[in-house]
């Protein structure tokens, strides 16, 4: 079967999950997106209101970022690479879908099969985790994203690079910010282990 086949397949499965509370309260269930033999795989932590409407990952402004560093930045374009979130419906405070939250202990674990499927699919050449809850589930640690990004670990035989998350540069100073130079530095080290030049 295909790479394209088992991620209908697991799309499909996906689309149907009643795994845990946020099947009750999603529109769409965001699966990912990108090239099934993408050599850079991009982890969020989940679904924000944008892409719980849409059923696509990181489109907001967070995601306008992300799509800059990979288009202008890496010099591919964004359906060049994957972009997926541990979790796959919108988790927000109280239920509400008013405001977003980091998923908790139980949706990572009703959840996360998905994403391990889709990395044992798509076999990229390195991992980017970006912020705190992928970085954590990922690479199995308990350090806090500051102290840890940029530093490489490994997830399955497969380079992890964590980095910052999209929205934690916007909300400290977006393009403006040296946060997003400190992102930058840790995506050149992404694409060296992928073997893409930088331009």
């Amino acid at each position: 079967m295909s790479k394209d086949l088992k991620l209908d397949t697991l799309r499909e499965e996906a689309s149907d999950c009643q795994a845990c509370k946020l099947a009750t309260t999603r529109n769409r269930v965001v699966f990912g997106e990108g090239n099934p033999d993408a050599k850079i795989f991009f982890i969020g932590e989940g679904p924000g209101r944008q892409e719980d409407d849409t059923g696509r990952p990181f489109i907001g402004r967070a995601g306008e970022l992300l799509t800059r560093i990979i288009e202008n930045g890496i010099g591919i374009p964004r359906s060049q690479v994957y972009i997926a979130n541990i979790v796959k419906c919108r988790p927000t405070v109280d239920m509400k879908m008013e405001k977003d939250r980091a998923p908790d202990k139980e949706e990572v674990a009703a959840c996360t099969h998905f994403l391990e499927s889709q990395i044992d699919i798509i076999k990229p050449k390195v991992i980017v985790t970006l912020g705190g809850p992928s970085t954590k589930f990922v690479l199995r640690t308990e350090e806090g994203i500051t102290k840890i990004r940029g530093k490489q670990g490994e997830y399955r035989g497969i380079p992890v690079i964590p980095t910052l998350h999209p929205s934690y540069v916007l909300r400290n100073g977006g393009d403006k910010s040296p946060l997003k130079r400190d992102v930058w530095e840790d995506i050149k080290k992404a694409m060296a282990i992928a073997g893409i030049p930088i331009p």
